[in-house]
């Protein structure tokens, strides 16, 4: 099972760095046309824009699967375990509450939206409303599992304190690296 988890969440990260590499020919591409030869690939931009769009939403569940949206930690790293767990405890339950609302929201405008075509390459808006079932689903599935395990005594530390912004060693290492 978690060889299954590691292979999404990897895939996934193949296709936001797919439709960046997308949106880079597409523009780039049609930067070079229209300065060097007068021209352009007409739906170049309006697929581009799709991209950032689908690039955006999925970069967003990434990264709650992560751990690594914003947090202010100065404040929960200065409280003890048991008051982390119960701040953990209410921002997930915020979350869960705002992925829900989102869910319905994009459920609503994908109804309205799907017979709605886009002008040039006459693509559903529905493609662009749709990756909000994804990200809002996703995000509400990982925000209730850690929901989950921490009403349940199942969280682990090392969430408790990447929560609170303390990280090992090993994980400053990582981030060092990364920026390097």
């Amino acid at each position: 099972m978690l060889q299954l988890n590691r292979l999404l969440w990897r895939s996934i990260e193949v296709v936001l760095v797919a439709l960046i590499a997308v949106m880079f020919l597409m523009v780039f591409g049609n930067v070079i046309l229209r300065y060097a030869f007068s021209s352009g690939i007409e739906f170049s931009e309006e697929l581009s824009r799709f991209a950032f769009v689908w690039l955006t939403f999925i970069g967003a569940a990434a990264v709650a699967h992560d751990g690594a949206h914003l947090n202010v930690e100065i404040f929960v790293a200065s409280v003890s375990s048991k008051s982390r767990l119960l701040l953990l405890i209410l921002s997930d339950a915020v979350v869960l509450l705002c992925s829900v609302l989102f869910l319905s929201g994009t459920w609503k405008s994908l109804g309205i939206n799907a017979t709605n075509y886009a002008p040039i390459t006459g693509i559903s808006y529905a493609w662009i409303y749709g990756i909000g079932l994804f990200s809002g689903g996703a995000i509400a599935l990982i925000t209730m599992m850690r929901l989950i395990r921490a009403l349940t005594g199942r969280l682990h530390k090392e969430e408790l304190d990447r929560f609170a912004g303390v990280f090992t060693d090993d994980e400053v290492g990582a981030i060092r690296s990364h920026t390097e």
